[in-house]
């Protein structure tokens, strides 16, 4: 049986825009998701990415505007036509109440796929206590005690570890996806790791000079 290991920010778009489609390939080929909640800031600019006040307006507007636009209409994705208004906001108590749930069973893709849903469908607040209780209860939890496991230095020291080893793989943006030890990053991958899942794609003999 194949493992997706997913890492990926609890308020990431793309993370959200392939949601679905990723647990549909996970069911339709029997995958075990094993969720990855980070923090996604010092997982990537470790990688050399420009935090996003240092972006240009253009490269802002296409990948974080026009792209997010376009594959919300391809894959049939509600979304706002803008950047959430608490994007910026503390989302580590979502991510803590993920991997408090546990890290795999449709009981994590469920809630994941809500708090994902409920920020780029509804501009949710996802450092607002309230928020998270309600979007946990909707889906049939313990609102309260999740949110309490979510804060808990357990929970929160599980979120630093899977942002290290997110480190350790390079990864250097949400989401992305290690196959059975083969990384995959943006959810329009999601048609290659189908292909993954049935048969894995050849290792690499690819060699690059080094970067200055």
């Amino acid at each position: 049986m194949s493992r997706i290991d997913y890492y990926y920010s609890a308020h990431s778009a793309f993370a959200y825009l392939g949601s679905r489609r990723l647990y549909e390939i996970c069911q339709e080929h029997s995958v075990t998701l094993v969720h990855k909640p980070i923090n996604l800031s010092p997982v990537v600019e470790a990688q050399g990415s420009l935090p996003f006040r240092d972006r240009t307006q253009a490269h802002v507007d296409y990948f974080f505007g026009r792209e997010i636009e376009r594959w919300a209409e391809y894959r049939e994705v509600p979304v706002i036509n803008y950047r959430p208004t608490h994007h910026d906001a503390d989302y580590s108590l979502a991510s803590g109440m993920i991997v408090a749930l546990g890290s795999s069973g449709p009981e994590v893709d469920a809630f994941a796929h809500a708090i994902l849903e409920a920020h780029w469908r509804d501009d949710a607040n996802l450092s607002d206590r309230s928020t998270l209780r309600t979007i946990a209860q909707d889906c049939g939890l313990d609102g309260s005690a999740l949110v309490e496991q979510g804060a808990g230095p357990e929970a929160q020291a599980k979120v630093a570890a899977n942002s290290e080893d997110a480190r350790g793989l390079s990864v250097f943006g949400s989401p992305t996806y290690v196959v059975d030890g083969d990384p995959f990053y943006g959810q329009d991958r999601l048609e290659l790791i189908e292909q993954a899942v049935q048969r894995p794609f050849a290792p690499t003999r690819w060699v690059n000079p080094p970067v200055n």
